[in-house]
Order: C-alpha cells, then structure tokens, then sequence
C-alpha cells in the first residue's frame, strides 16, 4: 500500500529564515485565500459557482437549476460579487453572470475533480 501523500511532499519548505518584508506578504495572501474560503463555504454560492463554471447564466437560469427562489439566487450572487468571484454582463434588461477570472476557475476545478468528478462519473 503506498505512504499517504503529506502536506510536507505538496508545499515548499516555509520553515526557513523569511525576511519581514515576505512574511508579511504571506500574512497578506493568508488573509486573502481565507476571504475566498470563506465565500465558497456556503453551499449555495458554491453550485452556483460551479455551475458558472461551464459558462455565463442569467439569474433566471440558475433559479431554474438550484430549484430557489429569485431572492435567494439573487442574495448569494450579490455575496459573490461583493467578494469579487463573479462579474456581470448586461443584454437589455437580463444580467448574465459569470466566474470573474482563471483564480477562481482553478479553485473550482480543483473542487470539482475532488468532489463532484467521482459522483458524476460513476457509472461512465
């Protein structure tokens, strides 16, 4: 059976001397990738973004595929884009929806292929 992968064989080594000025900025990108944990851990702005994730929908197609009401679809994308996850395009009175860049797309796919992958494609 082989060794169980450990976080220290998938990070680099971050237990050597850092000056002040980089440990900082870890501190930084630590306070970033937490605010996008944190809007990802509600299960419902996660469909959505996964959903988003094989292109652009209006808010009345993803109602339709969440099965919520408009006020509930409409909350959790004002969430996302409040934490700058998605972006918007206008088409007269219907707002498309849509990942806002190649970040958010990995993290999602990531997720995918983790969690969804193997459920989804079971019986292929």
């Amino acid at each position: 059976m082989p060794a169980p992968r450990t976080l220290d064989t998938a990070l680099p080594d971050l237990t050597g001397p850092a000056s002040e000025a980089d440990f900082e900025a870890l501190v930084e990108q630590a306070r970033k990738a937490s605010d996008l944990l944190k809007a990802l851990s509600h299960e419902t702005r996660l469909l959505m973004l996964c959903l988003l994730s094989n292109g652009e929908k209006s808010v009345s197609e993803l109602e339709e595929m969440l099965t919520l009401p408009q006020a509930s679809v409409s909350q959790q994308l004002a969430r996302l884009r409040f934490d700058r996850l998605v972006t918007t395009r206008r088409d007269g009175r219907m707002v498309y929806y849509r990942i806002a860049d190649d970040e958010v797309s990995s993290i999602i796919g990531a997720l995918y292929n983790l969690f969804c992958k193997p459920v989804l494609e079971k019986d292929a």
